[in-house]
């Protein structure tokens, strides 16, 4: 006579532990409330990996199971409602934690407060931010000048040296990323170039912004290829054995 096997119960590994969860992106509303249950318009699912396939989710303050496959009678529903961007979970609530962990906006419009994860990035951040203030500090200050001219535009030229280091810095402090990705761009330089020598008046811009020409004598120097920015167009022309004569020659009656 055959003997059944006895199938193991599968062993629980929840933690239990009080959870906290906070909405991504930079602008956070009063109010959020996300879905509960899956509906025709809005898909609430999970996929089961030992089941291999599709279960519909849905939150009820009187069920076990997060299931609605699961479910047995009535469902109270409820709302999940993030207050100022955060939604605070105590421990006892294990089937909201469990549906907010398969809910199919984790990680998408929400993610779970980690404090491990959050002192990493903070970290990558903090150590981004002092390389991006050292960079700051030590250059020099046409550089400074080509990089601040992405932000504020021709108004750094009004500005003193002291002034330049100043906002350089508070602009490494504030985008330190975006200012270590400007400080590696080999053309920020050369367009902060091509827009000191029209504000100088020794090259001048046609109104159409596709001709560049000597402002002395109306000689075109180059065209603007079609959809491109003419400062960028200028900074790639000046690379070319025509533009870097013209470099030298602007180079000059700028000093």
């Amino acid at each position: 006579m055959e003997t059944k096997e006895k199938k193991t119960p599968k062993k629980d590994n929840w933690e239990y532990k009080d959870r906290s969860y906070y909405l991504l992106g930079n602008k956070t509303p009063l109010t959020y409330t996300i879905m509960s249950k899956h509906t025709a318009r809005y898909s609430c699912v999970w996929f089961d990996p030992e089941k291999g396939y599709e279960r519909e989710l849905r939150y009820a303050t009187n069920q076990k199971s997060i299931f609605v496959d699961e479910q047995k009678g009535s469902a109270t529903l409820a709302h999940i409602v993030f207050d100022e961007g955060h939604l605070y979970v105590k421990k006892e609530k294990r089937n909201l934690q469990e549906f907010l962990a398969k809910h199919p906006h984790n990680g998408v419009l929400f993610a779970e407060f980690d404090k491990v994860v959050e002192a990493v990035d903070q970290f990558d951040y903090l150590e981004m931010e002092i390389a991006a203030m050292n960079m700051a500090y030590e250059m020099d200050i046409d550089k400074a000048e080509a990089i601040l001219r992405v932000e504020k535009g021709s108004s750094v030229t009004e500005l003193s040296s002291k002034e330049l280091k100043r906002d350089l810095l508070l602009f490494a402090k504030q985008q330190p990323a975006l200012l270590l990705d400007l400080a590696q761009d080999e053309n920020v330089e050369l367009r902060n170039f091509a827009i000191r020598s029209v504000e100088a008046n020794i090259v001048r811009l046609d109104d159409d912004q596709r001709t560049f020409k000597w402002a002395a004598n109306g000689r075109k120097l180059m065209t603007v290829p079609f959809d491109e920015n003419p400062y960028s167009a200028m900074a790639a022309w000046f690379k070319t054995d025509e533009g870097l004569e013209v470099y030298k020659s602007i180079n000059k009656k700028l000093k």
